[in-house]
C-alpha cells in the first residue's frame, strides 16, 4: 500500500513537473497561429500564418540572427582548443596546483553575466577597443570555455591512462599518443562542447548587452521587442527556433547512433 502510495505521488509528481516544464512552450507555439496582435491564446480568434510572413519581411530580426550565428561559430573555433588543452593540463596536474588551477577556471562560471558583459568593455575600451560583436565574442569565450572544460575533464577521468603509457612504450611520441588515442577519443566530448558552447553564445544576453554596441542580436532584437511591445512575430520566431533546435539534436543523435561500434 506504502509503495503504491509512493508511486503514486512520484508520478504525480512528474507529470505536474512535465506540464510546469512544457506549459509555457506549448502557449507561446500556440499563440504563434492565433490571429491576434496579441501574443495571447485566449480569446482564440482564428488560424493563421501571417506571423511568419512578418518574421520573414523583418530584415532587422534576420540581421541579428545572422549576427548571432557568426558569433556562436567565432566562440566555438576560440572555446573548444583553449578549452579542451585546459581540461588536458588540469588532468596532467596533481595536488595543490591542480586545484588552485581548477577554482581559476571554474570562477568565470560563477560571475553574473552583467559583470562579464561591464569589466569587458571597460577593459577594452580602456586599450582603445570600440565596443562591438568582437568584445561579445571576447565576452563570451571567458565564461564558455569553462563548459568544455569542464567537459573534456570529465571524459578523461574515464580514459584507460594504459593505452597512452603502452603507445609510448612501443615508441610513439607524446604528440603522436595525444593525436592517435586521446583525440579521437576525446572526440564526442568535443562534438558536444562544441554545440553546447554554440547554443550558450546565441542565447547569450547579459554579456552581449553591454559589449555588441550598436549591433544587433537575437537576443537583443527579442528583447526590444518586449520592451515596445510585444507581437506574435516573437512567438513564430521562438517556434522556427525550437524547430531547428528538434531537428538538429535528432541528426547529432542518429549520426552519434550510426558512429557507435555495433
Amino acid at each position: 500500500m506504502e509503495s503504491k502510495l509512493a508511486r503514486g505521488i512520484i508520478t504525480a509528481y512528474l507529470v505536474l513537473f512535465l506540464v510546469y516544464l512544457f506549459m509555457p512552450l506549448v502557449i507561446m507555439v500556440t499563440a504563434a497561429f492565433n490571429d491576434s496582435r496579441f501574443p495571447t491564446v485566449m480569446p482564440w480568434k482564428a488560424w493563421t500564418l501571417r506571423w511568419f510572413d512578418d518574421l520573414w519581411a523583418d530584415d532587422r530580426m534576420w540581421g541579428g540572427v545572422l549576427n548571432s550565428v557568426l558569433v556562436g561559430i567565432a566562440v566555438v573555433v576560440i572555446v573548444v582548443p583553449i578549452g579542451a588543452l585546459s581540461g588536458l593540463l588540469l588532468d596532467s596536474l596533481r595536488g595543490r596546483v591542480r586545484s588552485f588551477l581548477y577554482a581559476l577556471m571554474v570562477a568565470p562560471l560563477l560571475v553574473p553575466g552583467v559583470i562579464i558583459g561591464i569589466s569587458t568593455l571597460i577593459f577594452w575600451n580602456q586599450l582603445g577597443v570600440p565596443s562591438g560583436l568582437h568584445l561579445s565574442t571576447i565576452g563570451q569565450c571567458s565564461f564558455i570555455t569553462s563548459y568544455v572544460m569542464l567537459m573534456v575533464l570529465a571524459r578523461l577521468q574515464r580514459l584507460d591512462k594504459s593505452l597512452e603509457e603502452a603507445a609510448l612504450d612501443l615508441g610513439a611520441s607524446h604528440a603522436q599518443a595525444l593525436r592517435l588515442i586521446v583525440l579521437p577519443y576525446l572526440r564526442p566530448s568535443l562534438m558536444t562542447a562544441a554545440v553546447l558552447a554554440f547554443f550558450q553564445s546565441f542565447e547569450n544576453f547579459n554579456t552581449t548587452l553591454f559589449t555588441r554596441g550598436s549591433a544587433n542580436t537575437v537576443t537583443i532584437f527579442i528583447a526590444s521587442r518586449i520592451r515596445t511591445g510585444v507581437t506574435p512575430e516573437v512567438n513564430a520566431l521562438g517556434l522556427v527556433l525550437i524547430g531547428i533546435t528538434i531537428v538538429a539534436a535528432v541528426v547529432y543523435s542518429l549520426r552519434r547512433r550510426s558512429d557507435a561500434p555495433a
